[in-house]
C-alpha cells in the first residue's frame, strides 16, 4: 500500500467516526428526549455502524479508481478494529473477555457497510 492509498484509508476513517460522532450524539438526544428502550437504541448503534461504515467506504471507493469494494471493506474492518481496541482497552477491568458474539456482529456490519460504500462509489 503505498503513501497514497494510507492517506485515502485515513481520510475515510476519519470521516467514518466524525459522521459516527454526530450520529451517535442525535440518538443521545433523541434518547434524553423520547426514553427508548434498550432494543431501539441497540438497534440505532448497529443502524449508525452501518451508515459510517457505508460513508467511509464511500469515500474511500471514490478516491481509489480500481478494486472500489476491497477499500471500502477494508475501511470498514479498520473502523471495527479501532473501535474494539479502545472499547476493550476503556472497559478490561470490568470486561476482561469480549463479548464474541456481539462483536462478530459488529464486525459484520461494518464490513458490509464499507463494501457497500465502496461499492456505490
Amino acid at each position: 500500500m503505498d503513501i497514497s492509498k494510507s492517506k485515502v484509508l485515513l481520510r475515510s476513517l476519519l470521516m467514518a467516526y466524525l459522521l459516527s460522532g454526530v450520529l451517535l450524539l442525535a440518538l443521545s438526544f433523541a434518547l434524553y428526549r423520547m426514553k427508548l428502550g434498550e432494543q431501539q437504541i441497540n438497534a440505532a448503534v448497529y443502524g449508525i455502524y452501518v451508515i459510517a461504515c457505508l460513508f467511509g467506504g464511500f469515500i474511500a471507493g471514490k478516491a481509489s479508481l480500481s478494486r472500489r469494494f476491497f477499500w471500502g471493506m477494508l475501511t470498514g474492518i479498520l473502523y471495527f478494529i479501532v473501535l474494539f481496541a479502545v472499547s476493550w482497552l476503556l472497559n478490561r477491568e470490568t470486561m476482561p473477555i469480549p463479548d464474541l458474539t456481539r462483536s462478530a456482529t459488529v464486525l459484520a456490519c461494518c464490513a458490509v457497510g464499507g463494501t457497500a460504500g465502496g461499492m456505490f462509489s
